[in-house]
């Protein structure tokens, strides 16, 4: 696996620092769980089944767990050894309370010059927002998305998924391996890699950005469908929703042979991209009544025959199951530690030679402290037993 032999300390809270930790450690990184005596927040998000949340175990496997009370002295110096002996450190805590906890960047980098510090924000490191706190929802709704979500006559709506915590963890991802190229290159020792919430939003919004300060259009939402493609949204039909489009004019001859309308072809108001844009309010009802009279499965028949993108809109508890996923490993099933069956999301990165593994379930809070703290730092059994009366460990 391309990082055995990476330690990575993960002190991230919330989605984005544990997924980005947990693809390192899909691919061989040695991952240093670390929580407080209380253990991390998501372990009590609902639901909660056999004591364990679903929300914590999705995106904390391949890790060792320990819980440290960082507001001791003892604490302190546990973590200031851990930190000489690995190579990434990834908190999201706030900057003042960074420095408070002594995890900031330059506390870091006085103990080990070529660690690599990886700081997770909601709002950025600069400007005057840097102090507050951000959540998936809170930045879907500061930076437009949840304006562009939802029906053209609608309220504003959040995306389905937490796509902006997890794609910033994807994005801290790229950060720390770029930074570890560097280091191996010879090009620099260790930094620091600031990902916040509001640049990822920014990043994903896009050809939306540039279409507006580029083209002078003003975005608005489109429901299911998109603002520069017509047809390309779900259609109701009689046993469900249906997905299709006609990407260009090509496509969109294509789209009428196969829903068996040479009249709509042939229409004027909708010959070219430009003229279906124009029109699409007269269009797409005309397209919903063909729809309707049908089913979906026999629609998508029809459509791929003539090879026009379409999809049947699933449910995610189908997909679970789906050939598709499993034949991608994207359902990977292992045990808790407790002896809990678990199915987790797989790797969505396949490398050919040096693929990830499944090495650790998603950890017990504290399970691996005597092992870590005595594999790492040397800890005598007595020590640890002291360590955990006093309060330090758990």
């Amino acid at each position: 696996m391309p990082l055995t032999g990476v330690r990575v300390i993960d002190l991230a809270r919330v989605m984005a620092g544990p997924s980005c930790a947990q693809m390192l450690g899909d691919f061989g990184a040695d991952v240093i769980r670390v929580e407080d005596l209380q253990g991390d927040e998501t372990r009590r998000w609902f639901p909660v089944k056999n004591n364990q949340s679903p929300n914590y175990q999705s995106v904390n496997r391949n890790k060792r767990g320990i819980a440290l009370n960082l507001k001791t002295d003892e604490g302190q110096k546990i973590l200031h050894g851990l930190v000489k002996c690995s190579d990434v450190l990834l908190h999201a805590f706030l900057p003042s309370v960074a420095r408070r906890l002594k995890v900031d960047y330059e506390s870091m980098r006085a103990i080990n010059p070529d660690l690599i510090c990886c700081q997770v924000s909601g709002f950025g490191a600069k400007g005057e927002m840097t102090e507050k706190p951000g959540y998936d929802l809170m930045v879907q709704a500061y930076a437009g998305i949840m304006d562009l979500t939802g029906d053209p006559d609608g309220p504003p709506m959040r995306a389905g998924i937490s796509t902006i915590d997890l794609s910033t963890g994807m994005l801290a991802v790229n950060g720390i391996l770029l930074a570890l190229l560097a280091r191996k290159s010879g090009k620099a020792r260790g930094q620091n890699v600031n990902v916040s919430l509001l640049e990822t939003s920014m990043a994903l919004l896009a050809y939306h950005i540039t279409n507006y300060t580029i083209g002078d259009k003003k975005p608005r939402r489109e429901g299911s469908g998109v603002g520069h493609i017509v047809p390309y949204q779900s259609f109701l039909c009689q046993d469900g929703y249906i997905l299709a489009g006609a990407t260009n004019d090509e496509a969109w001859q294509s789209f009428c042979r196969a829903i068996d309308a040479p009249d709509l072809a042939k229409d004027e108001r909708f010959l070219t991209t430009h003229d279906r844009l124009r029109n699409k309010p007269s269009l797409i009802p005309l397209l919903q009544e063909i729809f309707a009279t049908g089913r979906v499965e026999d629609w998508v028949a029809r459509l791929e025959e003539h090879r026009v993108p379409c999809a049947p809109v699933r449910t995610l508890m189908s997909m679970v199951d789906d050939p598709q996923v499993r034949a991608n490993d994207m359902i990977i099933e292992t045990q808790s530690p407790d002896g809990v069956p678990l199915k987790l999301v797989g790797t969505p990165i396949k490398l050919s030679e040096t693929p990830s593994s499944l090495r650790y379930a998603p950890p017990m809070l504290g399970q691996h402290s005597d092992e870590v703290l005595s594999e790492l730092l040397g800890y005598t059994p007595a020590q640890l037993a002291s360590l955990r009366d006093s309060g330090v460990i758990g």
